[in-house]
């Protein structure tokens, strides 16, 4: 195992935000061994562990491998910018059973005056002591890093895929969202791993419409002339960028859950891997001005995990082909991105922003989009949701454990 990174940290001492009680811990198994990658090869076995570890399940979407090796690493992903991670494969008869990664991400840190680190992309046999083989380097690795709390699982930040799937297991695996064993819940419990945060998934339906009143709020807000709702700049994407990035960063506040600033490198990263979706379906891809000051946005996207599903994984010979060819009958979409500037609240944008999005939504024959997650006590943001016709159907929880 490599050496653990100097305790010394820019970011400033926080606290978890709740008193933690002495957790109790699952023992190791002691026929585990417990690896850090430090080749291309162990991270390859890191990257296409899940293919092997969900082979038959129905819902489980594999990611490409591709796509995945370069999120993990460095040279590829502006998010190390201001993060660093280490992976580890756990191993039995050398076969891997496991893995996981640590990180430490310290604008988060920084933002938040906390000394917050996380552990994400957990895989796991149905095994406490696994588990906690796996939890004990990537622990010790934040505690030499200078962190005073684990939060997970976190994917590796949170605008990736964040928690544990404990309700909805039978809802469509989405795109940006987890997926995991229904046990999983079990082996962060078993490991000393507390509660932290729910966050809830919804789904809203085109076929059901959208509630009376929301319709009749949105065009009410129509009528007036103050808003005006367009489709988002493709011709100038770095300026649009911009524009989003300034709406989104006016919504964050230190020490609400979750989400921190990202460089406009990292944002252009993600933005550039979905510019083709929003390319092809512009239609969905709105931005809500008044007096011509962008002041909300609205992405939506084809959810492309159906068609990703069939690549199983792998691009080539075969698999491109073939999500290519599923593309074509997507009918799902993803509420991907959601804000409203700091001081536009409740004057009926949310609703205008959602009847737009409904009635192109309808035009294109989509029959469902996804929406989340949102924290289970922002009851404005849920309330707007239920408002506009969604209904729960994932529960992804965040975990928490003093080091």
């Amino acid at each position: 195992m490599s050496e653990a990174p100097p305790k010394k940290s820019s970011a400033r001492r926080g606290r978890p935000s709740k008193a933690l009680r002495v957790p109790r811990f699952a023992a190791a198994a002691n026929d585990v061994v417990v690896e850090e990658c430090t080749s291309q090869a162990q991270r390859d076995e890191f990257v296409r562990f899940p293919l092997t570890h969900y082979a038959g399940d129905p819902v489980f979407v594999q990611p490409i491998v591709a796509e995945r090796r370069d999120f993990i690493d460095p040279r590829a992903n502006p998010f190390f910018e201001s993060a660093r991670a280490v992976y580890f494969l756990a191993r039995r008869q050398g076969r891997v059973v496991g893995r996981i990664a640590a990180c430490v991400d310290s604008r988060f840190n920084r933002f938040h005056g906390t000394r917050d680190g996380f552990v994400g992309l957990f895989e796991s046999q149905n095994d406490p002591g696994l588990a906690a083989a796996l939890f004990m380097p990537a622990c010790e690795w934040l505690r030499q890093a200078g962190m005073t709390r684990v939060v997970g699982p976190v994917n590796l930040a949170f605008h990736h895929d964040v928690g544990v799937l404990v309700e909805g297991f039978e809802q469509p695996h989405a795109m940006m969202n987890a997926y995991n064993h229904r046990f999983y819940a079990g082996l962060f419990e078993a490991n000393g791993f507390e509660h932290l945060k729910d966050l809830i998934n919804f789904e809203v339906s085109s076929t059901a419409g959208l509630p009376d009143k929301v319709v009749r709020l949105a065009n009410r807000v129509r009528a007036s002339g103050q808003v005006k709702v367009r489709q988002v700049d493709t011709d100038d994407p770095g300026a649009e960028l911009r524009r989003i990035k300034a709406i989104s960063e006016s919504m964050l506040k230190p020490g609400a859950f979750g989400l921190s600033p990202m460089s406009e490198a990292e944002l252009e990263h993600i933005v550039r891997k979905l510019k083709p979706l929003i390319l092809f379906r512009p239609e969905l891809c709105l931005v809500a001005e008044v007096n011509d000051e962008p002041v909300a946005f609205c992405i939506t996207v084809p959810d492309t995990n159906s068609a990703v599903k069939e690549a199983g994984g792998l691009l080539f010979p075969f698999g491109l082909a073939r999500m290519l060819w599923a593309a074509r009958r997507i009918q799902r979409l993803k509420v991907l991105l959601f804000g409203i500037k700091s001081g536009f609240r409740r004057r009926g944008i949310d609703a205008l922003l959602a009847h737009e999005t409904y009635l192109g939504a309808l035009r294109l024959g989509y029959t469902t989009a996804e929406v989340g997650w949102m924290p289970e006590d922002d009851k404005l943001l849920t309330r707007m949701v239920l408002a506009a016709g969604g209904r729960r159907i994932k529960t992804y929880r965040v975990y928490e454990r003093p080091l």
